[in-house]
């Protein structure tokens, strides 16, 4: 190997080791994958930095974080203040997005089917068996509910969407947080299947005549999947639309004395989609550098990613919340 040569591939080495170091890489909430991965194609064309999110689930995000195996982590479970505490983490929210009843019924339109929050808890309970069970004909009297058995579509892995979606069945059911809680992995007792993330759920659905199942909404419409108008905490039955999605962001409690723990989920309001939740990013409190690249990406994200997070169907946190969230970064010099 003559000089000129080994000075290029020494050149070479060092180009990508640098790419490599600059790159900020994360894991987690399957929920927040598509605006993420948005985001962070928007940034890199912008600014040249990369940022790369693989949606293993919230259980991993957490883990992996926890490990100190990416620089941050996806959860739409947060982490409480003491488990913050515990894990040196640093914890944000980074959009609000939700869940919706997705269902697979042959002749029936999407919107056509309603649901009762009571209804959804015997759903996933398996107390509902059959599509014409007494509780959704009476809200559904204009649909012709087949006599077949239904499948409820589920996350086989941890997930936050999971969380939240039990956080729902919680607070309308006091039976069903007294036998199941609030958790990323259920003992489902319903007939069920179980996938991989929310493109499992949404794969399943798709290919499962007379299936239902929770999936981010983001999914649905990228599967165009039929989705259920949902009766919310008032009684009023909604559609999940954007309107609907930010009545029910709008009284979120976010406090940095807490690291933003709160949970959104069965929101108040007569126009509040019930099924609502908020994404959280945790960073590694002591990785100071890698931290400051991490808030760097969803600082432009925040400042100009809005309408790529409403065109993906999600709802950007208010200036008044991101405005927060940066007091709280430069409080832990972390931007």
């Amino acid at each position: 190997m003559n000089k000129f040569t080994s000075v290029v591939l020494a050149a070479a080495l060092s180009a990508s080791a640098l790419m490599a170091s600059d790159m900020v890489k994360g894991d987690g909430s399957s929920f927040v994958l598509p605006i993420n991965q948005a985001w962070a194609k928007a940034y890199y064309k912008a600014t040249g930095h990369k940022v790369q999110y693989n949606g293993g689930g919230s259980g991993k995000g957490i883990k992996d974080a926890e490990a100190r195996l990416v620089d941050f982590g996806g959860t739409d479970a947060p982490l409480t203040p003491k488990a913050q505490k515990k894990h040196n983490m640093l914890q944000f929210p980074a959009v609000v997005g939700a869940t919706v009843m997705a269902y697979n019924l042959p002749g029936i339109k999407s919107e056509a089917l309603k649901l009762t929050d009571k209804a959804i808890v015997a759903i996933a309970e398996g107390k509902v068996k059959y599509w014409d069970d007494p509780m959704l004909r009476a809200v559904n009297p204009n649909i012709k509910l087949p006599h077949k058995k239904i499948t409820f579509a589920r996350r086989s892995d941890a997930s936050g969407t999971t969380w939240n979606f039990t956080y729902f069945l919680a607070s309308v059911s006091p039976e069903w947080r007294h036998n199941y809680g609030v958790k990323k992995t259920i003992n489902w007792t319903s007939n069920n299947i179980g996938g991989k993330g929310n493109p499992g759920v949404s794969s399943i659905i798709k290919q499962t005549p007379y299936s239902i199942g929770y999936i981010e909404y983001a999914y649905a419409i990228e599967s165009h999947a039929k989705v259920a108008v949902v009766e919310n905490r008032e009684g009023y039955f909604v559609k999940p639309t954007m309107k609907t999605f930010q009545a029910a962001a709008a009284g979120a409690d976010f406090d940095p004395k807490k690291g933003f723990y709160t949970v959104i989920g069965y929101p108040k309001g007569k126009d509040s989609y019930p099924l609502v939740a908020c994404p959280f990013i945790i960073m590694p409190k002591e990785k100071v550098a890698a931290d400051k690249k991490v808030t760097a990406f969803y600082a432009w994200a925040w400042d100009n990613g809005a309408k790529i997070a409403e065109k993906l169907y999600y709802v950007p946190l208010p200036k008044s919340v991101t405005d927060k969230i940066k007091g709280y970064w430069k409080a832990n010099g972390v931007y």
